[in-house]
């Protein structure tokens, strides 16, 4: 067995501080203290700073065949998405199918298809609402549906190279080493059998372990029974003649007046509406506060009233759920910094955060991805959030701005990016710059929904991980993380060498963003497989799969992040769901993966 040479390796001191910079990023992406983008530019700048890596070396990742790729493939998405095309599909498969078994399949099928060649986050943001629809018309438990829906996603990124980001990070890694970029369909093999096992998993097993948690009634879920309640006006009151804000009760109660019921007409928009005697008003606040404010404004609670989804519904009021979009300028603000009430003309009642509910004191929260808010308001205002990209709503909804009638349009470019690319015509990344430009040309999107459509965060994570990839090798960090792999099991064989490349990075990509996991493990695939004299492809492979597929925690991965909220999971749902996955998706990626790859 061959043994890396210190000799090959740079000064301790380059080698150290290479390990310390490793170290940090792995605390900063793990905290979540600062979004994964800053981390990596903060990375690229201490990089450059350091002089671990040249300038050249430094915005080589802005550069990098896979980081333009990335950005092309984003458009191509969109133009399907704008199309309608995905939407299309969904609904056919989604609708066939008549009993939860059968719908399960349907589900998981038709997404692992689509996610072969679309964004994952950019599908599963038009499945959910689909989804959601057909197991409120069934009277399905949403959380048997989700998790199912955002694993799928993932089986299906691993069939193809352009599935998943990280495929083609590791491609790119891979062919700068000198071992060739992967085909369009190399993976398509191992990633089959992990789309049978996956979807057979959750048949016979995971549908059991998932919870039945999510009720039909919104206010339920949200758990609004005591914190919404209507107050009549009674003669004497102070408020009589004055607005909800002269009333000054959302600063002295803190209780927030929702609408005003007049004559059996409800009045939107109450905060500058003169109050009278005998009005109704809805309002929303914690028991002690409301009997607070009842006593001191002499108001009267109504016996009658009774809480539910109709009641904060009308002919002109809704009642949505949405989510904080992956890409959402929202994410970071307080909704009293957004201005929310006045900028979108409707009210969050409730957001619902990692298995928590927030019904009080929601102007000072900060928003995060995949929060759920609980909304009311017209039904014109709500209308507009549906084609607002900071949103993701969880109703079923017609789009009317997309253009059905581009579907084929859109179809035949990503199948000729697609085709090319497979027979080896052009590479990838042309296909894909060149499939987005036909998305334009052909009207399929604008041009600026092109640019949009970019995940520009996910674009400055790649450009700003990559060259820490490189100061990983230069510096010999790589090699010398490489030896001690090989000194613990190479002894073992280059086997049992995969499988602990698997699990590292099947950890990691549970903690950290799955692309900076990849970044960080691929040089030490290559320099591992250097060390035992064997082909890299395999431990490259084993980076690959390990990294696009997490299933353990609702934050490895975009998608889960979507539906944790959406289903009303818990982080545990997650852990018993998906632990059980890794493991078998483990065993069977060890087992396949020399004999599809062989040392």
């Amino acid at each position: 067995m061959l043994m890396l040479n210190l000799t090959d390796m740079g000064s301790p001191w380059e080698i150290a501080l290479v390990l310390a910079i490793l170290l940090g990023t792995l605390v900063l992406f793990a905290s979540e203290k600062l979004p994964f983008d800053l981390v990596a530019m903060i990375v690229l700048a201490v990089l450059l700073v350091s002089r671990l890596v040249t300038p050249e070396e430094g915005i080589s990742g802005f550069s990098n065949p896979a980081t333009i790729t990335v950005a092309a493939v984003f458009v191509l998405s969109a133009g399907l998405q704008k199309t309608g095309a995905v939407r299309a599909v969904g609904r056919v498969f989604v609708r066939l199918a008549r009993f939860q078994f059968v719908l399960l399949i349907a589900i998981m099928l038709t997404m692992a298809c689509v996610s072969a060649f679309i964004n994952n986050t950019a599908a599963v943001a038009v499945f959910l609402p689909l989804v959601l629809g057909v197991a409120a018309r069934r009277k399905l438990s949403t959380s048997k549906l989700l998790i199912p829906l955002s694993f799928a996603s993932q089986f299906g990124g691993v069939c193809t190279v352009i599935g998943s980001s990280t495929n083609l990070l590791v491609s790119s890694i891979s062919d700068r080493a000198g071992h060739g970029a992967f085909d369009m369909f190399e993976m398509g093999r191992l990633g089959l059998i992990l789309v049978g096992v996956g979807t057979l998993y959750f048949l016979l097993i995971g549908r059991w372990l998932l919870p039945a948690r999510r009720g039909d009634q919104l206010t339920e879920a949200y758990e609004l029974g005591e914190y919404i309640t209507e107050l009549r006006v009674l003669a004497g009151s102070s408020l009589i003649g004055k607005t909800a804000v002269e009333g000054d009760l959302a600063r002295k109660h803190d209780v927030q007046v929702l609408e005003i019921l007049r004559d059996k007409e409800k009045l939107w928009r109450p905060l500058h509406e003169l109050i009278r005697e005998n009005d109704v008003l809805l309002v929303q606040g914690k028991v002690k506060e409301l009997m607070e404010v009842r006593d001191v404004q002499r108001l009267a609670i109504e016996p009658e009233f009774k809480l539910g989804d109709a009641a904060l519904q009308g002919e002109d009021m809704m009642l949505v759920e949405t989510l904080v979009a992956p890409r959402s300028r929202l994410i970071g603000h307080t909704l009293a910094e957004l201005g929310f009430r006045d900028r979108y003309k409707a009210i969050a009642l409730a957001i619902h955060r990692r298995g928590q509910t927030i019904r009080d004191k929601l102007n000072s929260v900060r928003l995060r991805l995949g929060d759920a808010l609980l909304l009311m308001g017209p039904k014109t205002d709500i209308a507009k959030l549906r084609a607002d990209e900071n949103f993701v709503m969880l109703q079923e909804v017609e789009e009317p701005s997309l253009r059905r009638h581009k579907v084929p349009v859109a179809l035949l470019i990503i199948a000729l990016a697609v085709g090319l690319a497979a027979l080896k015509i052009m590479p990838i990344m042309i296909t894909a710059i060149l499939g987005g430009i036909a998305m334009v040309l052909t009207r399929c999107i604008s041009l600026d929904e092109a640019y949009e459509a970019i995940d520009w965060k996910v674009i400055f994570l790649l450009a700003g991980v990559l060259p820490l990839g490189i100061a990983l090798e230069k510096s010999g960090a790589a090699h010398l993380i490489a030896q001690e792999t090989m000194r613990l099991v190479g002894q073992f064989g280059p086997t049992a060498t995969l499988a602990v490349i698997y699990l590292l990075t099947a950890l990691l990509t549970e903690f950290i963003s799955n692309n900076a996991a990849a970044v960080l493990l691929a040089p030490v695939a290559i320099s591992t497989a250097a060390g035992m004299g064997v082909d890299p492809k395999p431990f490259l492979m084993a980076v690959t799969f390990a990294a696009s597929t997490s299933f353990a925690t609702p934050v490895g991965y975009q998608t889960n992040t979507m539906v944790y909220n959406a289903g009303g999971y818990r982080f545990t749902d997650f852990m018993k769901v998906g632990i059980p996955l890794v493991a078998i998706f483990w065993m069977i990626s060890i087992y396949f993966i020399p004999k599809f790859w062989p040392f």
